[in-house]
C-alpha cells in the first residue's frame, strides 16, 4: 500500500494508507470528487454536522469525510439518504446526483493492473485520463505518455533492476495503455517541456535513443501536443524544483491539480495560491524555451549526436 498525501480544496494538508477495497482505482476518481464536493455544499448550505449526517447513514464522521473528498465509492442507498437528510425533494436533482453516483462506481481500464499499480498511482492515473489539458515538466527523463515501448522497458528496468521480466512488461504495457488517451475522441492537450538532460541523458542503447528522439519529433506535429525542451545553453531557469504536471479538467466545478511524484508517494495541490505559483512556472518555461518548431531541429541535432 502506498502513502499519499494529498492538498484538497478548503483541506489543510492530510494523507492516508490506502487499500485496494478503498482505493480510487476502482472506479471514476473524476465523478467521486464530483459528487463528494456537492454533496459537501448541500451538507453546509444546511447546518448539518458531519458527525450528524454520519449518523443518517449508520455511519462515522470520518466515512461522511471520505465521502466528500472522493475517496470512497458511494453506495445509492447512502446518497439517497443524506440527499433526504440535507432537504434535496426535487426529482430531477436527486436523479442527476444518483446518476453520478452510479458513473462514479464504474471501475476505470488500469483497475485490471492492479498487481502493478500502486494505489497512490491510481488516483493519477484516473485525474490524467479526464483532463483536458495536461501540463508537464520533465528533468529525469521522456515523460510516460510519450515513451516509445523500448524506452519505457529501459525506463522500467533502470528503476527496478530485481523485478521479474513479468512484472517488467506489465509496467510497460500500463503505460502503453496511458498514452491511449492522447488519440481517443476526447484527447486532452498536452503541453510537455522536457529539460535536455532528460534527452540525453541515455536508457537503453544507441538504437532505442534514436527511436525515442524519432518519436519525440513526430508526435511534436500533432495537433494536440505541443513540445518544447528547455536547452542547456539557457542556463538556470525557472524549472528548478523540478518535474511537476498540471491538470485541468472540462469540468468546472474542478480546479486544477499540480501533481508531485515522489519515489512511494504523490503529492496533490489545488489551493488555488499554490496552483498558480506552478502556472507561472509553466509560463515562464514554455516563453524561455525554443518553439515547437525550433524544438524540432534542437531534436534533430541531438539526434546527429547519438
Amino acid at each position: 500500500m502506498g502513502r499519499v498525501e494529498v492538498v484538497a480544496a478548503g483541506e489543510s494538508a492530510w494523507s492516508w494508507e490506502q487499500s485496494r477495497a478503498e482505493g480510487p482505482g476502482g472506479g471514476s476518481v473524476v465523478r467521486r470528487i464530483l459528487l463528494g464536493s456537492q454533496l459537501r455544499r448541500l451538507r453546509e448550505s444546511r447546518g448539518i454536522t458531519r458527525e450528524a449526517a454520519g449518523y443518517s447513514i449508520r455511519a462515522s464522521e470520518s466515512k461522511i469525510s471520505r465521502m466528500e473528498l472522493g475517496r470512497v465509492s458511494f453506495k445509492a442507498r447512502d446518497v439517497e439518504d443524506l440527499l433526504t437528510l440535507y432537504g434535496v425533494a426535487d426529482d430531477s436533482e436527486r436523479d442527476a446526483l444518483l446518476g453520478l453516483a452510479k458513473e462514479a462506481n464504474v471501475a476505470g481500464w488500469w483497475h485490471s493492473f492492479g498487481d502493478v499499480l500502486p494505489g497512490w498511482f491510481q488516483t493519477y492515473i484516473g485525474l490524467e485520463g479526464a483532463a483536458s489539458l495536461i501540463r508537464i515538466y520533465e528533468v529525469q527523463f521522456v515523460h510516460g505518455l510519450l515513451q516509445t515501448e523500448s524506452y519505457a522497458h529501459a525506463v522500467v528496468t533502470r528503476g527496478m533492476p530485481d523485478a521479474p521480466r513479468a512484472e517488467i512488461d506489465r509496467r510497460v504495457a500500463l503505460r502503453l495503455e496511458r498514452q491511449k488517451t492522447l488519440v481517443s475522441e476526447r484527447a486532452p492537450h498536452l503541453h510537455a517541456v522536457l529539460d535536455e538532460a532528460a534527452l540525453r541523458r541515455p536508457y537503453g542503447d544507441r538504437a532505442v535513443m534514436q527511436a525515442q528522439l524519432r518519436h519525440l519529433i513526430e508526435v511534436s506535429e500533432h495537433p494536440s501536443i505541443t513540445l518544447q525542451v528547455m536547452p542547456f545553453s539557457f542556463g538556470g531557469h525557472a524549472g528548478e524544483s523540478g518535474t511537476f504536471t498540471m491538470l485541468r479538467f472540462p469540468e468546472s466545478d474542478l480546479s486544477d491539480i499540480v501533481y508531485l511524484e515522489q519515489l512511494t508517494s504523490a503529492l496533490y495541490l489545488d489551493k488555488r495560491e499554490e496552483v498558480a505559483q506552478y502556472e507561472r512556472v509553466m509560463e515562464r518555461l514554455t516563453e524561455d524555451s525554443p518553439d515547437p518548431a525550433e524544438t524540432r531541429d534542437l531534436l534533430r541535432g541531438l539526434l546527429q549526436l547519438i
